[in-house]
């Protein structure tokens, strides 16, 4: 099928109308088109394919994405925003964005590549992503292509992270951050115990304690418990009321804690 030039429904999608619309048909054309193309037109109108558009967008991209999760995660180690930002760019999440926005559909690609379903294929919608991204930032600069990179790229999927309770991000890594504050505080390594299982195999809960001693001591200072979809769940979740505690405690008053093996969590039973 050979592509139309309105692309209007498009820019509709990506939230910009081209005052030089030959960036954005630039962007979505794939070489096997660009070389039948400037084949038939003779040399001297050969027809630039989305390749260099590709690097310029990729660029464009890994720099939105740096900045937006050193401004949200201030207090993630370098390696955590760089696993995260790998996936955010990844060509596997900008498969499933292109797919989300339709990219497919207005690629301009050769008779071999259209047969063979290039309008599917994962190559191409991800490198036509990232050539889109570049045709943003050329025709309407920066601002506008990080709104649309962070609302279309960016956002949706960390919402999706931080909503799956068995995801391989964590942004909220409570326990590392719970392991740091008790090592400078002089404290042993917090001990993590199920302490309940209810509810159907496909619908378990598990409530969770996170048991802090203090070097020298057998019975634990502080106990926080919480529930959780998973044990890493409410691993998570006792470490954070843990933090939360401490940290209020030491602003409060340093000298005054809870008696030993006493619940700090209010309402907690043993």
């Amino acid at each position: 099928m050979e592509m139309t030039s309105d692309l209007k429904a498009l820019e509709t999608t990506l939230g910009h109308q081209f005052r030089r619309p030959e960036l954005l048909e630039r962007a979505l054309t794939h070489s096997s088109h660009a070389h039948e193309e400037s084949k038939a037109a003779g040399a001297e109108n050969e027809i630039q394919d989305n390749e260099q558009y590709e690097f310029l967008g990729d660029a464009v991209l890994g720099m939105v994405t740096s900045q937006l999760l050193f401004e949200r995660f201030p207090t993630f180690h370098e390696g955590q925003l760089s696993k995260l930002k790998a996936h955010l760019v990844s060509a596997g999440h900008l498969v499933g964005v292109a797919a989300r926005l339709d990219l497919g559909r207005f690629l301009r690609l050769g008779k071999g590549e259209e047969r063979s379903g290039g309008r599917a294929k994962s190559t191409l919608l991800s490198d036509a992503m990232e050539a889109v991204i570049a045709a943003l930032y050329l025709d309407a600069g920066m601002d506008l292509t990080r709104e649309f990179i962070i609302q279309q790229i960016l956002q949706p999927e960390l919402e999706r992270i931080s909503t799956e309770s068995e995801s391989e991000f964590s942004l909220a890594d409570y326990k590392s951050a719970l392991q740091e504050l008790l090592q400078s505080s002089g404290r042993l390594q917090p001990v993590y115990a199920t302490v309940k299982e209810e509810g159907p195999d496909h619908r378990k809960m598990f409530t969770v304690e996170a048991r802090i001693f203090h070097i020298g001591q057998n019975k634990p200072e502080f106990v926080f418990r919480a529930n959780g979809a998973t044990k890493k769940k409410a691993e998570q979740l006792a470490a954070q009321q843990a933090i939360e505690h401490m940290k209020g405690q030491t602003t409060e008053s340093a000298s005054e804690t809870p008696s030993t093996g006493q619940d700090a969590t209010p309402g907690a039973d043993r």
